[in-house]
């Protein structure tokens, strides 16, 4: 029998009464633990997350929404919805009250708000559009009143509007003098050309076929430029255009237009191609 206020021990001589202090010892230190684990992973760069909590209020701040016109989130929080949610305070949706929020229309096609005036240089872009639409159109019928489809052929290309005219409308086979019958066409596009403000390039263009050896040209590079330079020299001497508008050059047989396999293809590649170039000309 146990005697009253006895205490066990244990086997190793410890007092079995305080055994709990070992459990609390090691639930503590499993708490510290824990506690060191959440603060590491939670530990964030202070420095940083200051910018970022100040852009975000800055952006909030500015009233400037996405659709523009819309308070800020932190403007005028009253418990009220912002003009730009999808659903109103009358039940309205958000395609409904979109005026709102998006600036109207104006008569003229803009926005309510000033838009910026157009530079100087973008208004004479636009005017050269203009014109080179112009021109286009004027060339195009004037190919088909005179029935020169076969010869003179007109395209928009991204580098300008370019008229494209054949070596046997312009030049015997073999040379580089204008023939007569050509100055009526060549005429009618130097008074168009006139007033385009652009710069106009002329390039000369031929087969593979190498030069004939009674030929006056070394070569289709020689041959190529002379035609070219012909075409100029009437722009400036017989029509008084001036020489600050133009740029010329021979590029023999480097570009064709056609397969030089056949003689179609050939004839094709045998051409001077005047192309109103889509640059302003610089004053």
């Amino acid at each position: 029998m146990r005697q009253r206020g006895r205490r066990d021990r244990l086997p190793d001589g410890r007092d079995s009464s305080n055994r709990w202090m070992i459990t609390y010892a090691d639930l503590i230190t499993l708490l510290l633990i824990f506690f060191v684990i959440l603060y590491a992973m939670s530990s964030l760069d202070q420095e940083k997350y200051s910018g970022v909590i100040s852009s975000l209020q800055r952006s909030f701040q500015t009233g400037n929404g996405v659709l523009g016109g819309g308070n800020g989130l932190l403007d005028g929080g009253k418990g009220e919805k912002n003009e730009g949610s999808l659903e109103n305070r009358d039940g309205q949706s958000g395609a409904d009250s979109q005026s709102a929020v998006i600036p109207s229309a104006t008569p003229d096609g803009g926005s309510g708000q000033a838009a910026a005036s157009p530079s100087p240089r973008e208004l004479a872009f636009r005017q050269q559009e203009a014109k080179l639409a112009e021109l286009m159109n004027v060339i195009t019928e004037y190919v088909q009143t005179n029935h020169l489809g076969g010869q003179i052929f007109v395209a928009d290309k991204p580098q300008g509007i370019a008229i494209t005219l054949s070596d046997r409308f312009l030049f015997d086979v073999g040379k580089a003098d204008l023939k007569p019958a050509a100055y009526p066409a060549l005429h009618q596009l130097s008074g168009l050309f006139r007033g385009i403000g652009a710069m106009v390039s002329i390039e000369g263009h031929t087969d593979n076929r190498p030069v004939l050896p009674s030929s006056r040209y070394v070569d289709n590079w020689e041959l190529s430029g002379a035609r070219a330079l012909s075409v100029l020299r009437f722009f400036l001497e017989k029509e008084g255009l001036k020489p600050s508008q133009f740029q010329y050059a021979g590029y023999a047989d480097t570009r064709p237009a056609a397969d030089n396999a056949t003689e179609s293809g050939r004839q094709k590649n045998r051409r001077v191609e005047i192309i109103v170039l889509r640059q302003l000309q610089e004053e």
